[in-house]
């Protein structure tokens, strides 16, 4: 990378990468500058043939809290609206998710602790995932009055559209065990120790693999007919017409308010 990032770690291992979200004290919650660094990261990854595996992890116990909010409340409810601001990030996001759904390599995730919204999407744009049992997962979005713009096709790809309507338009919480069942992961261990391990007969029975041959495999899995600039940019404008609107406002400060938002509460309680 042209510059030291300071939200991730990039740990080499021989012909292994791995890239640890780091921004513990916020359970790596995603900021404009991690999915810049992240984006960075692949970019250069994805022309290093010496690399063949990429492992997505987060520091602190935990894998990624979603986007942070204190930052898009900043930056996009504080001041005059600028949408083609919010519209920008909103794609970047979108193309860091692309660019993980396509990479010529392997890529895993590993996940503790929990993956929501955001991260919840980043695990399921990696080929392979594995988290613990007690792992807590949830589509939040809609419970902020924003949608899961950019992950949903991800999520859907990964359990199909009738389950992900049901997670998205719901947001239940669930552990590693229902993700399992669910086949939001591909492996569910007991805890981190059986993580590592879990990984590492991941990568020797990678080893086994050509990496040119995994490469056109995966390009022939995911296809190119989808029209990904017209996805981005069509989640995008959801996502900024979301985030500017009442609702928005609403479930964003109900977050950081620790109180339910309005259309939450008992019809008694809205009189």
């Amino acid at each position: 990378m042209k510059n030291t990032p300071q939200t991730i770690e990039l740990i080499r291992d021989g012909h292994w990468m791995t890239l640890r979200l780091n921004r513990p004290e916020r359970r790596n919650a995603m900021t404009r500058q991690m999915t810049s660094e992240l984006t960075e990261a692949l970019l250069a990854l994805r022309e290093d043939r010496t690399v063949r595996g990429i492992t997505l992890r987060g520091n602190g116990g935990w894998f990624c809290a979603g986007g942070d909010l204190a930052e898009s409340k900043a930056d996009f409810q504080s001041g005059p609206p600028d949408r083609a601001d919010i519209e920008a990030a909103s794609r970047a996001a979108g193309t860091l998710f692309h660019l993980l759904d396509r990479m010529p390599q392997v890529t895993v995730a590993l996940v503790e602790g929990g993956a929501m919204a955001g991260g919840l999407g980043l695990m399921c744009a990696c080929d392979i995932s594995v988290a613990t049992e007690d792992a807590a997962f949830a589509l939040t979005e809609t419970t902020l009055g924003i949608p899961p713009a950019q992950i949903a096709p991800y999520v859907r790809a990964r359990v199909g559209l009738a389950k992900a309507r049901q997670l998205m338009l719901t947001a239940p919480r669930f552990t590693g065990l229902d993700a399992g069942k669910l086949g939001l992961v591909s492996t569910v261990v007991a805890d981190a120790e059986a993580l590592d391990a879990e990984e590492a007969k991941l990568r020797e029975a990678l080893r086994r693999c050509a990496p040119g041959a995994v490469a056109v495999t995966k390009d022939i899995l995911l296809g190119q007919a989808d029209d990904k600039d017209a996805g981005i940019a069509t989640a995008a404008r959801a996502f900024a017409g979301c985030i500017l609107s009442e609702e928005g406002r609403e479930g964003i400060a109900s977050f950081f308010e620790k109180r339910p938002p309005s259309w939450a509460r008992a019809p008694e309680d809205q009189a």
